[in-house]
């Protein structure tokens, strides 16, 4: 990721400023966790890809701190899985509402707006980035999302997206050093012996 501090339009240190506050990150799915693509198959079962770079990166942003939730307008069991494997028990499917979503979260979970971030592509992510304190859009998102988030990844959705952007929320905290260094020196589970 280049440093953020550097671009000539000062979103970014705008973005850090806000990511140093937040305390709850909701992503979109599709489009954001994946490339936006729909995988059907001829049974009717859906078929996702997910960047594991992204789920790495969220594990290590929970572990600092940040809890994280998902807010989609598909419903899917795949979604629900690669949910439960992340260790993301906020998880709302089939919304399309995403700013009553975000407000409900907000208050379930008794966090500020200002303490809030969504990540989202399209234009229907839009009410829930201006529910939030701090928006943020995919590289490759929509022209009018990208133009109201206050920061935009270099990376596509389903590409390393979230995992920039939780590594983003990690620096401005101070974080992300420790996270590296735990994964670094993590275990690992050998079989048979």
């Amino acid at each position: 990721m280049k440093d953020a501090t550097t671009d000539g339009d000062g979103r970014a240190a705008e973005a850090i400023a806000r990511a140093k506050t937040v305390r709850l990150l909701l992503l979109d799915v599709d489009g954001v966790l994946t490339d936006g693509r729909l995988f059907l198959s001829d049974s009717g079962e859906e078929i996702k890809a997910f960047h594991s770079r992204d789920g790495h990166g969220i594990k290590m942003l929970i572990a600092s701190g940040v809890r994280v939730g998902l807010v989609t307008g598909r419903s899917s069991r795949v979604v629900q899985r690669r949910a439960d494997d992340l260790g993301i028990t906020l998880l709302v499917q089939g919304c399309h509402d995403k700013r009553a979503a975000v407000g409900r979260l907000l208050t379930d979970e008794a966090v500020a707006a200002s303490e809030a971030a969504f990540m989202g592509d399209d234009v229907i992510d839009l009410p829930a980035m201006e529910a939030v304190g701090l928006a943020v859009a995919v590289a490759d998102a929509h022209p009018l999302v990208r133009a109201r988030a206050h920061w935009v990844t270099e990376q596509k959705g389903g590409l390393g997206a979230v995992r920039e952007l939780c590594e983003l929320i990690m620096r401005a905290q101070g974080t992300l050093d420790a996270q590296l260094g735990r994964a670094y020196e993590g275990e690992c589970s050998w079989a048979g012996g």
